[in-house]
């Protein structure tokens, strides 16, 4: 087999920047509710890895097919060439879920699916007894959903947001993927400021910055599958190769983080040394009201608190109203707001260019964006 077929998951919302960032690596995409789909040669497990800031992880995918009975998930399961992705020695434990679908029980197709690979494995490596799974691990999910069964192995390990900078974090830290997306829904660049105001641990700062400088987000991490028989060393080394010959580090980034709690500031400063952001990145305790902003053309990108307690709701709602108020005195920058504040447009005292619809782990968001007037020579 010269290739594979892959699976970029992705928050729900998510899947056309997903979508975006495969493409730019060079494959071609399905997009599907919550996935990315596309085939590509196996060195594309180690790039994807290193490469996606928004995806959650990639799976490779072995098979789907309809599945009715536990019979045909057995028979259709110990068909798919498990030996090609599976060492003799490899772990391979099951993990199932299952919606809109006749085989319900979860705990038995998981069973069935592990049995089923078992007997596969047993045949093509010439195994009497019991596998001894004692090597590498890949992680078997069997995905249920209107009774078609979907069969993958997940490349990743750790989620795809975890890039090994957060030391700390605030109550509700956003992911890093979400923090990702959230700037690539941008037109930001690089070379305009960039300022969040409601920072919490520094995650859209530090995310805008490796956009910024263009490095891996994986750079730092290490993924499930670097134990893999079915990926040479030398994908893994081209790939890291790769990263370190794009990223560029001369890059220069005006970013700064604010927020009104001394201590986010403090944790922010250490997810950004961690990250390799320590002198780059500016961190201030503020208000949003007392926002100084001397620069034009800028971007402002901010997660800030929704106000979904009854009593936060009066607080909260000062904040948007303060914050528009700061803002209409710099009409060249243009603000990107995610909140679940349902009245945030009446708070901030303007109507959003363009609104778009986004989930923050289980929280239903809309990202506010408004798009600045560019002062002159400014495209």
């Amino acid at each position: 087999m010269q290739n594979v077929t892959l699976i970029a998951t992705a928050a729900m919302g998510l899947e056309s920047i997903v979508a975006n960032e495969v493409k730019s690596l060079g494959y071609e995409v399905q997009v599907e509710n919550g996935r990315v789909v596309f085939e590509a040669p196996v060195s594309a497990i180690p790039r994807c890895n290193l490469w996606l800031r928004t995806a959650d992880r990639v799976r490779l995918l072995v098979g789907r097919f309809k599945a009715y009975t536990f019979d045909e998930l057995f028979e259709a399961t110990k068909a798919l060439p498990w030996e090609y992705y599976i060492s003799e020695e490899g772990q391979f434990p099951v993990s199932g879920k299952s919606v809109q679908s006749k085989l319900f029980s979860v705990p038995d197709c998981q069973a069935i699916t592990k049995k089923a690979i078992a007997e596969r494995l047993k045949l093509k490596h010439g195994v009497a007894s019991k596998m001894p799974e004692t090597g590498a691990l890949y992680k078997v999910e069997v995905s249920l959903l209107k009774d078609e069964a979907i069969l993958t192995i997940d490349t990743s390990g750790v989620g795809l947001h975890k890039r090994g900078y957060r030391i700390g974090q605030g109550e509700a830290p956003l992911k890093e993927t979400m923090a990702a997306a959230l700037v690539l829904l941008t037109n930001w660049k690089a070379e305009y400021p960039l300022i969040d105001p409601f920072c919490g641990s520094g995650t859209i700062p530090i995310e805008a910055a490796m956009i910024g400088q263009n490095i891996a987000p994986g750079f730092n991490r290490e993924f499930a599958s670097e134990g893999w028989s079915l990926i040479k060393a030398k994908h893994w080394e081209k790939a890291i190769e790769e990263a370190e010959d794009k990223a560029n580090y001369d890059q220069k980034i005006d970013i700064t983080g604010s927020d009104i709690d001394h201590k986010l500031i403090k944790i922010s400063e250490g997810n950004a040394t961690e990250a390799g952001f320590g002198d780059l990145i500016s961190w201030k305790q503020m208000q949003v009201k007392d926002l100084s902003i001397k620069k034009e053309n800028g971007y402002i990108i901010g997660n800030p608190p929704y106000g979904q307690r009854l009593s936060d709701k009066e607080a909260v709602a000062k904040i948007y109203h303060d914050f528009g108020s700061v803002m209409e005195e710099h009409p060249s920058w243009s603000v990107y707001i995610l909140t679940a504040f349902e009245k945030f447009e009446k708070q901030y005292g303007k109507t959003a260019t363009k609104k778009r619809k986004l989930f923050n782990g289980f929280i239903k968001t809309d990202y506010y964006q408004y798009f600045g007037r560019k002062t002159k020579g400014e495209k």
